[in-house]
């Protein structure tokens, strides 16, 4: 069981001391109010339940206008709501508008449903939900319908029936809005529906005359049953995504049958074994006729060696893909129905498949599912889609692109399932044509810092190199299996003739499989030895006909590097539109349970079934190093932490522009007095940052000492900054803001290890609502090479409300770096070196602030010199705890 932390977010207000004394009580609160910390059994900061949706439906696709808008999709609903609640659609919140002013104060939270009625709707804590589209409704001149793909002869697939496949349209999930005008009051709303095949809806949005948003469906079209789409092999499962920094939208598949091993257990595993019979994963059986028929064969052929193949039911549907791209629905026939809901047309019946092979190439190719999609030129009469391969291929819930154009971080929904981050060579925009995107996948690597409860456990990450590539070299291994279909199971793996016995055919086909793999495709053989190369010769020095592994079979390969695939439903990431370094990106885990909290793997936490919001800072080079947790949900084995106002299972994330986060929720309920899910607005506490600095010895520089948000105005407080290591650098001096203008001198104890800022701003200089304020500034002198933290500690911090300013310290490091080498000859120029990408290493030698062949001269004239023999940690480039010759090689491979 979870030991829950209870945080009190609003603490008595103390008196802001400024002088030798305090100057009298700002204001003083007792107690709580009625948003605070039992709204879940852990907050950093503050959650607000600002909708809940309609019972059966989950909160996805969120989406905020310039404006402020708010709208999302309902997905799912029970048929049984209150119409128009009973069909999913994309509603929006008329009458609201978010402020972007960091505080939830442009609504009072809504209470939980209390009633059947209230139950069976959608209810708003401001505004008023309405219906801009619905599943199933005509659009395109009545072409087409809402989310339903079809044959390319326009044949709507549910008219296709299949025993298999589940019924279209009531899905939807990701929602993004492409303007056409510079005011922003016309554009393209971009739908994602999660079918097989999965659907992308275009739908034009315009303002009318009131200024209310309404949908165009005359206009809006199915981007999947265009031709660009067939060409591509179509989609599956799309699910949440991203608005590209460049205003495209990003589809991810959540293709969760993609899996060729159960669980964690690794390819390797099965090659040791000799067989794969229990650890096969669904994907190998791709191409058998009637997939979900194969977890019968194999139990009986197997027995109790035989274990359900992960990820196999959601494989179905492959039929179904095969006749969105063209090919001729064959071997269809009626049965008797078992169900009267599926007594479509009353007859009695309902069409099903029988086991007939499909032969025609146009059968799907399992590597072309699994991606994100980007839709480019997404206003034109027919967008372009571009399926990013070098992303990798996974169950992708979204991706987030960072606005370097060139980071974008990855999660997989899902049991057992990474998280990813890929980093292009160059801004991805940069490229007209996508199949020229070039760059690096990674896999995280994540270790629990200590042993406390899931509120208090951060992770460390490392990020694992998986290869580097191009989209156009990955679409060239992927078109290599372009022609395997069903007829090619059973040719490769039978050894009956199957148009003499199909049925026995089919058991021989599956045994096979089961035991050795599927041959048709990426064999076992080769991941294990794209691993064993990997291990010797680093992700750049596998065989070229090896260097697919990563791309095609990404979780496998993932594995058996030591990734850890064991997150469960990895559902959200977002950071703000116009994130830099110093803000935060976050990960939503849905459901914290499973392969996380079993006795294998690398992670091994207490159960949070509700899931567990992390939040991590975007490092220089918009890396992500550590994740903490800020919003914690309740356990059902802790009857006591189950409240109505608890974050469950946060699906969809989304970060405004003023630093709080949408939270959607999937499958609530879970012991609350209300079955439905809700949609949370989480305001995350204040962060009072002290800047990191590079200096040289004998220099000084500049740290500010900063408070993200000032949302109710500054009365005063009292601040310390601490230097860990005064032999690496000391306090010199130091200034405060402006505006602060009732102040006592900062005091710089005697060892330049500590200053103490004592401050008020009587005349209300800093305006409530006010960002990023710079409060204070201190002077570094370096002293010896080496780093040091610098930490901010809060005595005192309090509003013009008299309430605590719950501000949230976060360090800084000082680098102190070598002297100038050569003693400013030599070409420094008296510039002392630089360390241009953080890595504590010193490649700038010369200081002119970038690495170049004058650097690896510089370095040789000098090497013997005290200037770099005494400064080990700043040149040991090769790492072997020593200066030497190796590391002018090492620097020069670095150019």
């Amino acid at each position: 069981m979870v030991e829950f932390t209870r945080r009190n977010l609003m603490a008595s207000s103390v008196a802001a001391a400024i002088s030798t004394g305090a100057v009298g009580v700002v204001g003083a609160q007792d107690g709580r109010d009625e948003h605070e910390t039992l709204a879940a059994p852990y907050v950093e900061g503050n959650i607000d339940r600002f909708s809940t949706t309609a019972k059966g439906a989950e909160v996805t696709g969120p989406f905020v206008f310039e404006t402020g808008e708010l709208l999302y999709s309902l997905q799912g609903p029970s048929p049984e709501n209150i119409a128009p609640f009973d069909t999913g659609g994309v509603g929006v919140f008329d009458d609201f508008q978010f402020t972007f002013n960091g505080k939830n104060d442009e609504f009072k939270e809504l209470e939980a449903p209390r009633t059947d009625r209230e139950e069976r709707q959608v209810l708003s804590a401001a505004g008023q939900y309405r219906l801009l589209v619905q599943t199933g409704e005509e659009i395109n001149g009545g072409d087409e319908r809402f989310g339903h793909p079809q044959t390319p002869d326009g044949t709507d697939l549910e008219e296709i029936a299949e025993e298999t496949y589940e019924g279209v349209g009531e899905q939807a999930d990701m929602n993004f809005f492409v303007a056409t005008n510079d005011e922003g009051t016309e554009g393209y709303l971009f739908t994602n529906n999660e079918t097989r095949p999965g659907a992308i809806s275009r739908t034009p949005l315009y303002r009318d005359e009131d200024g209310y948003w309404q949908a165009d469906l005359e206009n809006a079209m199915e981007l999947e049953n265009t031709e660009a789409f067939r060409e591509i092999g179509g989609t599956r499962v799309n699910c949440y995504g991203d608005l590209s920094p460049w205003g495209t939208p990003l589809s991810a598949e959540e293709e969760y049958g993609h899996p060729r091993v159960n669980g964690l257990a690794t390819v390797s595993d099965i090659v040791e074994q000799g067989s794969g019979v229990g650890l096969r994963g669904g994907n190998e059986f791709w191409n058998r006729p009637n997939i979900l028929e194969v977890h019968g064969s194999l139990g009986e052929i197997f027995g109790d060696e035989h274990a359900y193949p992960m990820g196999l039911n959601n494989s179905r549907g492959t039929e179904k893909m095969a006749y969105h791209l063209g090919v001729e629905p064959i071997d269809q026939t009626e049965a008797e129905i078992d169900n009267e809901d599926e007594d479509r047309d009353g007859d009695g019946t309902k069409t099903v498949n029988t086991p007939r092979p499909i032969g025609d190439e146009a059968f799907p190719n399992r590597y072309r599912y699994g991606h994100i999609v980007e839709i480019t030129e997404p206003t034109a009469e027919e967008p372009i889609p571009v399926k990013h391969h070098v992303f990798g291929r996974a169950a992708w819930e979204c991706p987030e692109v960072l606005p370097d154009e060139r980071t974008v971080y990855l999660a997989s929904d899902g049991g057992a399932k990474g998280i990813y981050k890929f980093v292009a060579d160059e801004p991805i925009p940069e490229h007209d044509d996508r199949m020229d995107v070039r760059g690096t996948l990674y896999a995280m690597k994540a270790a629990e810092i200590g042993e406390g409860p899931v509120a208090e456990t951060d992770l460390e990450i490392e990020w694992l190199e998986l290869g580097t590539a191009s989209n156009g070299e990955v679409e060239s291994w992927i078109a290599d299996y372009d022609d395997v279909t069903q007829v090619d199971y059973l040719e490769t793996h039978a050894e009956t003739d199957w148009e003499d016995d199909l049925e026995t055919a089919l058991a021989e086909a599956d045994e096979e499989v089961a035991i050795n793999g599927n041959q048709d495709f990426i064999t076992d053989e080769e991941i294990v030895e794209w691993a064993e190369q990997y291990e010797e010769r680093g992700p750049d020095g596998v065989d070229e006909d090896l260097r697919r592994v990563p791309f095609l079979e990404t979780r496998a390969a993932a594995k058996e590097i030591g990734a850890s695939i064991e997150f469960n439903k990895a559902e959200g990431i977002d950071a703000h539109d116009e994130a830099e370094p110093g803000d935060f990106i976050y990960f939503g885990i849905s459901s914290l349970g499973g392969y996380m909290t079993d006795e294998r793997g690398d992670l091994r936490f207490d159960e949070v079934e509700t899931g567990v919001l992390y939040r991590a800072e975007l490092e220089a080079g918009y890396d992500v190093s550590r994740l903490e947790p800020v919003v914690v949900g309740p356990n059902g084995s802790a009857p006591e932490s189950l409240q109505d106002a608890s974050l469950i299972n946060v699906d969809n994330v989304m970060v405004l522009d003023d630093g709080r986060v949408l939270l959607c929720e999937d499958k609530g309920s879970f012991g609350r007095s209300y079955p439905n899910d809700a949609m949370w607005v989480y305001e995350p506490p204040a962060t009072l940052e002290i800047d990191s600095v590079a200096i040289s010895q004998e220099t000084t520089g500049e740290a500010d000492l900063t408070l993200s948000s000032i949302p109710n105005g500054l009365a005063g407080g009292r601040v310390t900054v601490s230097l860990e290591h005064t032999d690496v650098a000391e306090i010199a001096g130091a200034s405060y803001h402006d505006a602060l203008e009732l102040t006592a001198g900062p005091t710089i104890s005697d060892d330049g290890s500590t200053v103490e800022f004592r401050f008020a701003d009587i005349e209300d200089e800093i305006e409530s609502g006010a960002t990023d304020v710079t409060l204070a500034t201190v002077e570094i002198e370096g002293v010896g090479g080496g780093t040091t933290d610098i930490t901010a500690d809060v005595q005192s911090l309090d509003d013009d409300d008299g309430a605590v300013i719950d501000a949230q310290p976060r360090p800084g490091v000082v680098v102190t770096g070598p002297p100038p080498v050569g003693g400013g000859s030599g070409g420094s120029g008296g510039r002392a070196p630089t360390d241009p990408d953080g890595d504590g290493t010193f490649e700038d030698v010369n200081g002119n602030g970038r690495l170049d062949y004058d650097d690896v001269t510089l370095l040789f004239e000098h090497i013997e010199d005290d200037s770099v023999r005494l400064n080990v940690d700043a040149y040991d480039f090769n790492d072997n705890g020593r200066i030497d010759y190796d590391d002018i090689d090492e620097l020069y491979d670095e150019l």
